[in-house]
């Protein structure tokens, strides 16, 4: 399936800006629902990764260092995590010091939000993936950065610019000529983040430390809707 550019460009600047204008006006106080629909996005965007990314980086490349790139991405997202404290898998441990903007809190998923552009194409389905999975991040961090002491300016201009790095990651990899005989070396090093990510969301402890029944059907759900998409 082939997706025009308004959608690949122009879909997740919305999941984000949606997101936050939701929080703004509902103000979500269920945070179990939140945690169900990151759930079945971890799934859905694990699931994606393995039948559609994974399949297309190793063909006709070389293996070992693809895997290697795929560790790498790994690591990368696990040092971006020192900065973010895990708000890329909807966790929010992050003092705001009032009326400063959080650069590295906004470096960090700003980079994390332009590697997970990069496998996008008009021919495959990575970015149903990618936007099921914004959703619910935005929702967190929407609500994180409206219950700080941040001036609106800056709440603002953060959401902006974080909303815009998943479609420059994305235009990056479709008009750089570079991409034509590397971008597989971006979509590995994509696929680890993805891997850590999705796995971290799911596998975590949760209450208790085990699964609820919800949880386990939102995550079968997840895999099924991939499977078919």
């Amino acid at each position: 399936m082939k997706f025009p550019y308004l959608w690949i460009f122009g879909v997740p600047i919305i999941a984000v800006w949606a997101s936050f204008v939701f929080v703004l006006v509902i103000r979500p106080k269920n945070k179990k629902n939140i945690k169900l629909l990151l759930s079945f996005s971890g799934a859905f965007l694990l699931a994606l990764t393995f039948f559609e990314l994974l399949p297309e980086v190793y063909e006709d490349n070389d293996p070992k260092v693809i895997a290697v790139l795929i560790l790498v991405g790994i690591l990368l997202q696990v040092f971006l995590e020192f900065f973010s404290k895990g708000a890329e898998h909807g966790h929010m441990h992050f003092n705001l010091k009032e009326n400063k903007f959080p650069l590295l809190l906004f470096l960090s998923l700003s980079l994390h939000a332009l590697i997970e552009g990069t496998p996008v194409d008009v021919g495959n389905s990575i970015i149903y993936g990618i936007i099921i999975h914004k959703i619910p991040v935005a929702v967190i961090l929407s609500i994180f950065l409206i219950n700080s002491k941040m001036k609106t300016s800056f709440v603002l201009l953060f959401i902006g610019a974080f909303s815009l790095m998943t479609p420059l990651g994305s235009f990056i990899s479709i008009k750089s000529p570079w991409v034509d005989n590397y971008g597989h070396l971006l979509t590995a090093l994509a696929i680890g983040v993805f891997l850590h990510i999705s796995t971290i969301i799911l596998f975590e402890s949760s209450q208790g430390h085990s699964f609820n029944l919800r949880k386990i059907v939102v995550i079968i759900l997840g895999v099924g809707i991939a499977y078919l998409v």
